[in-house]
């Protein structure tokens, strides 16, 4: 599950975003196919992944800390409810498409996921740590999913509303 559920996530919200593209009426152009990734990005690997994350974490300790190659810690509980808040705000994001919040969000995000990478990335070089939830799909959206967010944000800047 630890090595599918990311990959499916990231599947969802390029297809959700292509036909929400398709059906948009013309003219399409990249700032809205842009904004509808932005969406779909935000509702699926930031919102659904972090409330996976969450309830892994928080509710099955043993068997996450197993999937990621650690033994079980009690810092999984704050590693946890750091998720809910970010699952929480990435599915506010996506449904509430103000620039700021999802600014904010993508920044929230991109800490802590960003962190998270280069944490997976040390306990490869450093431990050889090869469990699917240390160096499976989620090393890959844990740095896809940050860079998309920043990226896409600046592709919709311009369409952001004037701030005084």
């Amino acid at each position: 599950m630890v090595f599918w559920v990311p990959i499916i996530a990231w599947i969802a919200a390029l297809v959700c975003a292509g036909l929400a593209v398709a059906r948009a009426p013309s003219p399409r152009g990249v700032r809205l196919a842009a904004d509808r990734l932005l969406r779909y990005i935000n509702l699926f690997p930031v919102g659904l992944i972090g409330l996976w994350a969450a309830l892994g974490h928080i509710a099955f300790p043993e068997e996450s800390a197993r999937a990621i190659g650690w033994a079980a810690s009690p810092f999984q509980f704050e590693v946890g409810v750091a998720n809910l808040g970010i699952g929480l705000a990435g599915i506010i994001a996506a449904i509430w498409s103000n620039w700021g919040f999802r600014a904010a969000t993508a920044v929230m995000t991109t800490g802590f996921l960003g962190g998270a990478a280069i944490g997976h990335l040390v306990q490869i070089a450093e431990t050889g740590n090869l469990a699917a939830g240390n160096a499976g799909p989620i090393l890959y959206t844990d740095a896809l999913t940050p860079l998309s967010l920043l990226v896409l944000l600046a592709l919709t800047f311009r369409s952001a509303p004037a701030r005084g």
